[in-house]
């Protein structure tokens, strides 16, 4: 699963940073998680899992990369940008020399060790998908934010960029894997900074047991899989970062019960590393065969290799630049990234009042749109509201750096200009 869905685990960016408590992920990258499914807006069991009862037809499997006019159809609700759509294809996570080909391959030879033989790897699966793959099949609630063309990519009305790798577990367990890993680029709306970036990279694994496996081992088959998916995922923790400390956090996401989260304790601080948990059994009985249980996680692999690798900014994962690519070289887990020259930055204030059309995404896409990776951080500095006219006025502040080179104060200047332009143009807002 792609767990705290559609917010938090399926950020593309470094790990969360725990509290001393144990806390349940409210924070995220420094701010406030405000989509997860906290265990204060839990709904009922019943709610939760309706929309899954009834399995989809099975339906061909597609890979590769879609074609310009699959994804940019001219659909009135298509908000996919030249932008993201240049992003397809590239394959970060199919490059074996690349951070996360290596973060991937290493997952997958510890599983393959644990248990040779059992788990099916899958890293070329088709990037559109249904929107009942992408939310109803991994129970999102039908009103969830997370639909929100805020938040996600849509190429038509009822199909979307996917939004996490689990949009593929129903499929696979209906094509009958009972042990499978699936690894794909991932597309979410998102903020502009170090860790946060509209396309990055998941992978979902899952496990089903059978009645005879709990029998054998004298325990019931929803205590069997939560250990072995404690014992592996220990494991994995292990394989990547050493000897490690873990611990385990209750959680709560609507496709798991019980669900947990998995900390570790790296480099002096507790690491929030991934989500998972005992299959909710409406997924499993519908989409695979009654009588099973099994287990589920999901992790980033941007997520991993930001900390493992020493990696600062997740705009390097996309550069071209030697002086990144040959850190790293297939199989060996013991680079770190060593910094070559920073070029400098140059930011950019604008202040305007609020329009019904705005949001902080949409405000964060236009930028993107314009200025691409030459655009290191978008935040808001101030923000007041007018007590006469009610009128809400926000300032933000673009931050432009090149990872290859020095800009100049022509381009940047051209590239504000424009920015500024579109703002008021497509947002409607009033520059101040």
């Amino acid at each position: 699963m792609a767990f705290c869905p559609l917010k938090a685990f399926l950020r593309g960016g470094a790990p969360r940073l725990s509290s001393p408590r144990p806390a349940l992920g409210s924070l995220v990258h420094g701010r406030v998680c405000n989509l997860a499914f906290r265990a204060a807006s839990r709904p009922s069991r019943a709610r939760a899992v309706a929309t899954a009862c009834v399995a989809a037809p099975a339906t061909e499997l597609r890979t590769g990369k879609p074609k310009r006019e699959e994804v940019m159809n001219g659909s009135p609700e298509n908000n996919v940008s030249d932008y993201i759509y240049e992003k397809m294809g590239m394959d970060l996570h199919r490059q074996p020399s690349h951070p996360i080909g290596i973060i991937k391959q290493a997952i997958y030879d510890f599983f393959e060790a644990r248990n040779p033989g059992m788990f099916k790897t899958f890293d070329d699966r088709y990037p559109i998908v249904t929107t009942r793959a992408n939310f109803d099949e991994v129970l999102v609630p039908a009103d969830h934010i997370s639909r929100s063309p805020n938040d996600t990519y849509y190429v038509d009305a009822s199909t979307v960029l996917r939004c996490h790798t689990s949009a593929h577990q129903a499929e696979t367990l209906r094509s009958g894997q009972p042990a499978f890993l699936v690894t794909g680029d991932v597309y979410r709306r998102d903020s502009i900074d170090a860790t946060h970036y509209p396309v990055f990279h998941q992978m979902e694994g899952v496990r089903v047991f059978s009645e005879p496996e709990w029998v054998a081992a004298g325990v019931p088959g929803a205590q069997l899989a939560e250990k072995d998916l404690k014992d592996a995922l220990e494991g994995l923790a292990k394989h990547l970062f050493g000897e490690v400390e873990c611990r385990w956090i209750d959680a709560y996401f609507p496709f798991t019960e019980p669900s947990f989260e998995l900390e570790i304790f790296f480099k002096g601080k507790w690491l929030e590393v991934l989500g998972c948990g005992v299959m909710e059994q409406v997924i499993l009985d519908g989409n695979y065969k009654p009588g099973h249980k099994a287990w589920a996680f999901g992790l980033g692999l941007e997520r991993l290799a930001m900390v493992l690798f020493d990696v600062p900014d997740i705009r390097l994962f996309w550069s071209n630049d030697d002086r990144f690519l040959k850190q790293f070289r297939a199989g060996d887990l013991s680079a770190r990234f060593k910094p070559y020259s920073k070029f400098p930055s140059c930011y950019k204030d604008m202040a305007f009042w609020v329009s019904p059309q705005f949001s902080e995404n949409n405000l964060c896409e236009l930028v993107r749109n314009i200025g691409g990776d030459l655009v290191e951080e978008v935040t808001c500095i101030d923000t007041f509201t007018n007590k006469k006219t009610g009128k809400t006025s926000n300032c933000y502040r673009i931050v432009y750096r090149s990872m290859e080179r020095s800009l100049t104060d022509e381009e940047i200047n051209a590239l504000q200009d424009d920015v500024r332009k579109q703002v008021a143009e497509v947002l409607k807002v009033e520059l101040r």
